[in-house]
C-alpha cells in the first residue's frame, strides 16, 4: 500500500496520467454512491480535487455530512493498475480555490473542466 504522505515517484506519476476515476460518497442512509469523475492529486498538500456542479448528488452528500466533511474515496484504474485515496471531502467555492482546481484539471486532462 502506498503512503500518501510519502508517495513513491511511480505512484505520483500514475496520478499524473490522464485517467477517469470514481468518487464514492456516503448517502444519508450510509450506502455508497459511486460516480465517474476527473480528479487531480497534489501529493505535496495531500489533497485530491474534483470539480463538479454545486447541485450534484455528490455535493449534497458531502454537505449533508456536516462542516467537518464526509469520508470519501477516489479510485483511478488503468487495466491492472489502480490507486485509491481515502479522506475527508469538503466543498470549496472560493474563487481562488476554484481557479486553482480548474488549472490543475486542465494541466492533467488537457482540457478545461
Amino acid at each position: 500500500m502506498a503512503d500518501v504522505h510519502d508517495p513513491s515517484p511511480a505512484y505520483v506519476a500514475f496520478w499524473r496520467e490522464s485517467h477517469l476515476s470514481t468518487l464514492t460518497t456516503p448517502r444519508p442512509d450510509g450506502t455508497p454512491h459511486v460516480v465517474p469523475v476527473c480528479v487531480t492529486y497534489d501529493p505535496e498538500a495531500g489533497v485530491a480535487r474534483v470539480i463538479t456542479d454545486g447541485g450534484s448528488r455528490k455535493v449534497a452528500h458531502i454537505r449533508a455530512a456536516g462542516p467537518g466533511g464526509a469520508r470519501v474515496a477516489v479510485c483511478q484504474i488503468d487495466r491492472a493498475r489502480w490507486a485509491t485515496l481515502e479522506g475527508l471531502a469538503v466543498i470549496r467555492t472560493e474563487p481562488e480555490a476554484v481557479a486553482d482546481a480548474e488549472a490543475r484539471h486542465e494541466a492533467r486532462y488537457g482540457r478545461a473542466p
